[in-house]
């Protein structure tokens, strides 16, 4: 009865992360547009892929997994602080902060677990060449795409149950735009410690896990391209690597730095930033640094580009 009257007697309020100053209004007014080109982007590429069958291998496969988490990672949060933002209403119900940590801890999970599958893909494709289709099956890579979302899900269920168990009290004002655990946290009326422990073992398996895998890949990739005889194919392995290497870089500094500090350690400024910057920034990133230095998407975008074009002259 108690937890009952502490946490389901009113909404939590989002604080957001933006004013109605001049400065904050430009800076909304950007996460708007970053928020339109991701949402594009990762679309286009998950049609992409669909769509051209010269595209239908693993590599592709995984990216187009990849793409669609980063889809449905922002529109769990920024539809949501827009909504907040321009109607001046910054409550979220309980299910409803139930269910953006539910698919945010889940997205971020199976985004970990596909990253080093892309990166095991990588090292079969450049330093097993001959043996490709055997150990990067479709059968294979679909297997390993499910097990990222199944891994991904699991952990999302344990965190929000165990999230949820706690009781909340006092002016149930989430320092953050989204409902992120760590700002929860703060608010809970008794001792979250033993959470917090949980929390950092699922880190550990979840991020360092992966990491260890990505590593130990590139490791053997870096010595495989150092041996290449042919140029041109030690410039297409190394393109190849460079743009998965940046997107591993950027997501993994990024979820170390909030999921891997103590909760009295943390700044609400800074778990903002960070936060918006690989929830926000980084899934616009991801389809243009795959687009952009890849031949084979570009070739795919020009064919179905080209593909519209002559049924309209036809039309």
């Amino acid at each position: 009865m108690i937890w009952e009257n502490h946490t389901f007697n009113s909404n939590f309020i989002l604080l957001g992360i933006f004013d109605h100053s001049p400065t904050h209004i430009f800076l909304f007014s950007l996460v708007l547009g970053i928020f339109t080109v991701a949402f594009m982007g990762n679309t286009i590429m998950v049609l992409l892929i669909y769509l051209d069958t010269q595209l239908h291998t693993p590599m592709y496969l995984l990216l187009s997994q990849l793409s669609l988490m980063d889809l449905m990672l922002i529109s769990t949060t920024v539809p949501k602080m827009t909504f907040n933002y321009l109607s001046g209403k910054k409550s979220i119900s309980l299910a409803g902060c139930g269910t953006q940590i539910f698919l945010y801890v889940s997205l971020l999970g199976a985004e970990c677990f596909l990253l080093a599958a892309m990166a095991y893909d990588r090292y079969v494709a450049i330093c097993h060449p001959l043996r490709y289709s055997i150990l990067m099956s479709q059968k294979i890579c679909c297997l390993m795409a499910v097990s990222s979302w199944v891994v991904g899900s699991s952990d999302g269920i344990i965190i929000i149950a165990v999230a949820l168990s706690f009781p909340y009290c006092g002016s149930r004002e989430i320092p953050h735009f989204f409902c992120d655990v760590p700002a929860l946290l703060t608010l809970s009326c008794t001792s979250t410690l033993l959470f917090e422990r949980l929390m950092f073992i699922c880190c550990v398996i979840m991020l360092l896990f992966p990491v260890a895998v990505i590593i130990a890949s590139y490791v053997h990739v870096i010595m495989a391209i150092i041996h290449m005889g042919s140029g041109e194919g030690r410039r297409k392995a190394f393109a190849t690597c460079s743009s998965h290497l940046m997107v591993v870089g950027m997501y993994y500094g990024a979820a170390m730095f909030i999921y891997m500090r103590p909760v009295s350690d943390r700044s609400p400024t800074q778990d903002k930033m960070v936060s918006a910057f690989y929830t926000i920034l980084t899934p616009m990133l991801n389809p243009l640094i795959y687009s952009l230095r890849n031949k084979e998407v570009a070739r795919a975008f020009m064919k179905v580009l080209g593909k519209g074009k002559s049924g309209e002259q036809i039309a």
